[in-house]
């Protein structure tokens, strides 16, 4: 069997962009996921799903505004209501497993996204499909390679995986490109 597949898992690597530091404050505001799981030689990419989020809560630190690039104003216009979009999640996640597997999300720094996400499915009243549990790539990183934290950065697995190409200067910061590559950095600690 192979490190990291045991039959059941299926790996659903979710990256976010928020206007501040935490939830309940501050608003998530775009989300993108990416499924992997095992084809039964190697872990592959599946499906993708990215929303746009309206606003819900009046924080908006121009610093983390700056980062992702969009606007309270084009968020309210072009953004889906929040309830909504964890409904569809939902939906989604609930719809890529299948009788015996189990999800799990997977962030490169899975802390910060998952308590956004976590936080926004019990604000909406709504279960959360990927439970408490979640996998930090960063932690996988230096577990796998004997690395510090410090050290555990997308520079570092550039180099020690060639192969992942990381996204465009101009695409960094968009939540399903972010998600795409998070994919990628999750199969080549799983499979290379």
């Amino acid at each position: 069997m192979a490190f990291g597949h045991d039959g059941r898992t299926v790996y659903f690597c979710v990256d976010l962009e928020a206007s501040g530091p935490v939830p309940g404050l501050f608003n998530m505001v775009s989300v993108g996921g990416v499924e992997v799981r095992w084809n039964g030689q190697r872990h592959v990419r599946g499906d993708t799903f990215y929303f746009e989020i309206c606003p819900e809560f009046e924080g908006f630190d121009p610093g983390a505004m700056k980062i992702h690039g969009l606007s309270e104003a084009h968020l309210r216009e072009h953004g889906l209501p929040a309830r909504e979009v964890m409904q569809k999640i939902a939906e989604w996640v609930k719809a890529h497993v299948k009788p015996g597997e189990k999800p799990l999300f997977v962030g490169h720094n899975a802390p910060f996204d998952w308590m956004y996400v976590a936080w926004y499915f019990a604000w909406a009243g709504m279960e959360n499909p990927f439970g408490y549990n979640a996998l930090d790539t960063k932690a996988l990183m230096m577990g796998k390679h004997q690395v510090f934290w410090s050290q555990s950065n997308k520079e570092r697995l550039l180099e020690l995986y060639p192969h992942l190409e990381a996204p465009r200067p101009e695409d960094e910061h968009d939540a399903l490109v972010d998600a795409v590559f998070q994919a990628d950095i999750l199969i080549a600690l799983l499979d290379h």
